[in-house]
């Protein structure tokens, strides 16, 4: 049976082992005081930040760790040597549980993101519905009567 989905941040927070909640707790800080702007989210089953509908970064907790997804290989390539002491893999963070945060580390990685994410929204074209302007609603065909 799969666990149900935490509805936001603090219900994500609140389910986790206690080891990992001021861990996460101060995560959340960091990015939020990092990019102000962003909202919180809960995207993939995992706390999130996002500009403009876009996710800046994800956090999570796992038994031994926690975990940071900055959402952009350029963004980790950026900060190859910083991270070349913490356990990583594609686009993945680990921060070990009872170790000392990297709050600069972690504000730095979602300050560049949050950068990339607002360059690469303004470049994107605003996309126009095909629909837009038309005033006909669409229509779906009704249920098949008769004999089966």
């Amino acid at each position: 049976m799969m666990k149900k989905q935490a509805e936001d941040i603090d219900a994500y927070i609140a389910a986790q082992p206690a080891p990992a909640r001021p861990v996460l707790e101060k995560m959340r800080r960091v990015i939020g005081k990092a990019v102000p702007a962003a909202a919180e989210a809960i995207s993939y089953g995992m706390p999130a930040f996002k500009l403009d509908g876009r996710v800046v970064v994800y956090f999570a907790a796992w038994k031994q760790h926690t975990a940071l997804y900055p959402g952009s290989a350029q963004t980790f390539a950026t900060f190859k040597d910083e991270v070349a002491g913490y356990a990583t893999s594609k686009g993945t963070l680990q921060f070990p549980l009872g170790e000392p945060l990297p709050v600069n580390l972690i504000a730095a990685i979602a300050k560049h993101h949050a950068k990339e994410v607002g360059e690469t929204n303004k470049a994107r074209p605003v996309r126009k519905l095909a629909s837009a302007g038309k005033s006909k609603p669409a229509t779906r065909p009704g249920p098949k009567t008769g004999p089966r």
